[in-house]
């Protein structure tokens, strides 16, 4: 897709269409377009959103995960604890309990059983 094509979705996007959402969502994901993606869920996608924890999962961006989960993704929540689980990142998982998730106290209490026990 051109620039101007783009451009056009972009503006057709801001006037309310959500099928010009839809598209650069898609567009965004297929091309691994964070920055696109992040616009998009600023302006109130939670398609947007969805897809920029996904990528960032499977690209295990803990920061991009932090940002979502900081601005209230529960799913970007649920991605870091499984990332840290899997890494073993107690901190991490500290910190996520820490801020109220009983989900990463329960794997931080299995990773200290597991090393401890």
């Amino acid at each position: 897709m051109v620039e101007s094509e783009m451009a056009e979705l972009r503006t057709r996007a801001a006037q309310g269409d959500p099928d010009a959402v839809d598209e650069l969502i898609e567009l965004a994901a297929d091309r691994g377009d964070l920055e696109e993606l992040r616009r998009l869920a600023d302006a109130g996608s939670s398609d947007a959103v969805d897809q920029l924890v996904e990528l960032a999962g499977d690209r295990g961006d803990l920061e991009e995960l932090r940002r979502l989960a900081d601005a209230g993704s529960s799913d970007a929540v649920d991605q870091l604890i499984e990332l840290a689980a899997e890494r073993g990142d107690e901190g991490e998982l500290r910190r996520l309990a820490d801020s109220g998730s009983a989900d990463a106290a329960d794997q931080l209490a299995e990773l200290v059983e597991e090393r401890d026990g």
